[in-house]
């Protein structure tokens, strides 16, 4: 499987994380895009603010999952503060496979900090995103927007990691 993930500056925010000549994402277009060249299965990451207007540019059957941050960047004036962001998800491997475990629709973890890219995930959502879509070391991932590195770093890991249960290879033997 082709899949990818997006994690843009959300609608309104270029300037203010990136500064005054940053551009503003268009997210209908890139939704078009996710769509088009990645048929089997993408994610996109935008904040609660703006989950309204995301929406509304997906295709129906998406799906919103929710990664709660357990220590958030609070800001003064603001209130409640916003402590969680939602990822879009089309796609993927929907069925579980015999024996794995069980994933949830949400993640709880802290934010990073001093990775040098606003917004940038720690090491458990990437996990969590992995296992939300399905996917396989033999996969194909594409960070769209790889800020930090951070994904890329992850997708290795993931790539290089042994699985928990072999095969049996009596069972396969005996089949």
């Amino acid at each position: 499987m082709r899949i990818a993930f997006a994690d843009p500056p959300y609608p309104g925010m270029a300037r203010r994380h990136y500064g005054p000549d940053a551009k503003e994402v268009n997210h209908r277009v890139l939704i078009g895009t996710l769509e088009h060249d990645y048929p089997d299965g993408w994610a996109l990451s935008t904040g609660a603010r703006m989950l309204q207007h995301v929406l509304a540019l997906c295709p129906p059957g998406v799906r919103v999952s929710a990664w709660v941050k357990t220590f958030a960047a609070y800001k003064p004036n603001v209130h409640p503060t916003y402590a969680w962001e939602p990822v879009i998800l089309r796609g993927g491997r929907t069925r579980r496979a015999a024996g794995a475990p069980i994933v949830v629709d949400w993640l709880a973890c802290s934010i990073t900090t001093r990775r040098g890219v606003v917004g940038a995930k720690p090491d458990p959502f990437w996990f969590w995103l992995f296992a939300l879509l399905g996917l396989r070391p033999d996969d194909q991932f594409d960070d769209l927007f790889p800020g930090s590195g951070a994904g890329d770093r992850a997708w290795q890991a993931f790539v290089r990691q042994r699985p928990l249960l072999a095969p049996d290879p009596l069972a396969e033997a005996a089949g």
